[in-house]
């Protein structure tokens, strides 16, 4: 017993002493540990509406307990299943269109021996990134005018028919992921780009010295090195595949494109802001952070089983 003690006061000497030597490190972290704690933390104690017929006027502890039934009347509902396939669509559309690009940008922005070129395409690759939703929305709407838009003058100067793509419902999707895919390809190359500056220059050496051209090089050793990268943000993209942003959608989105467009976020946004619902959107907010849960273990599970990269 004696031990143990002498033990566990050595160990929070240790820690003490560690922390004495490090403390600006944690006092650059603090920030972003409250940042969280109040906006990530704090707010989950409001989860507990989605279990209850919530009321203003009784507030959160005051309303009555009916436990499962928003999410009864969520999953029972004739909107259900045309919401999650739009919204299930949607976002493997983006993944299986969207995850490889940036991967493909960083290797070709890696094998770029002209630093000056390099710089210039990655500029103009990120800028999109920071165009905001609503600029992105009124340029799309712009090019795809039927009248004046720059698309359907291609179209009509190749002889083909003018056509209304943000009125067509089968054309929503690819606008939506290609637009998206435009924002984010620059942006999302970066993290690759780091990962790729990690690759021994010793190897490199000794790949050319062996004959290796650009297409092995990058097969035999550029790709293996970010592998771990790659999965990664894989196992992470998979985990949040039910939650579609909505503010992009919700620009483009009108009566005649509804059918494909009408997501979980943007019905949560019609009942939950608009006609007061905070029960019955709070249920259905967890419901979709479930399945993403769900989601994540399997893809992360898997990910361990074929592989030596996973979260946990």
């Amino acid at each position: 017993m004696v031990n143990r003690r002498l033990s566990n006061g050595m160990r929070w000497m240790r820690f003490w002493r560690y922390l004495q030597n490090n403390y600006q490190m944690y006092l650059l972290l603090l920030p972003g540990v409250v940042f969280i704690f109040i906006f990530c933390y704090v707010p989950m104690y409001g989860i507990q509406i989605a279990f209850k017929d919530f009321s203003f006027r009784k507030g959160i502890i005051g309303s009555s307990w009916v436990g499962m039934e928003h999410f009864i009347r969520f999953v029972t509902s004739s909107n259900f299943w045309p919401l999650l396939r739009n919204t299930l669509g949607i976002s493997v559309y983006s993944l299986v269109a969207g995850f490889p690009m940036p991967i493909l940008l960083a290797f070709m922005l890696n094998e770029l021996r002209s630093e000056k070129f390099k710089k210039c395409v990655q500029m103009i690759t990120y800028i999109p990134h920071f165009i905001s939703a609503i600029a992105i929305c009124s340029m799309m709407m712009l090019f795809m005018d039927r009248t004046n838009g720059v698309f359907n003058h291609i179209i009509a100067a190749f002889g083909g028919e003018r056509v209304a793509f943000l009125a067509e419902p089968q054309y929503f999707k690819t606008i939506y992921v290609l637009s998206g895919v435009w924002q984010g390809t620059g942006w999302g190359s970066i993290i690759y780009l780091a990962a790729l500056s990690s690759v021994d220059p010793q190897m490199i050496e000794a790949s050319i010295i062996d004959g290796a051209n650009r297409f092995q090089k990058i097969l035999y050793i550029d790709l293996p090195t970010i592998l771990p990268t790659i999965i990664t943000l894989l196992i992470l993209n998979v985990g949040s595949l039910v939650s579609v942003g909505y503010e992009k959608i919700l620009l483009l989105q009108n009566s005649l494109n509804m059918e494909t467009s009408d997501i979980i976020g943007t019905y949560v946004y019609r009942l939950g802001i608009k006609d007061a619902q905070y029960s019955y959107t709070t249920a259905i907010g967890v419901f979709s952070s479930v399945v993403n849960v769900v989601l994540l273990v399997i893809c992360n599970g898997f990910a361990r089983r074929v592989s030596e990269t996973s979260l946990w």
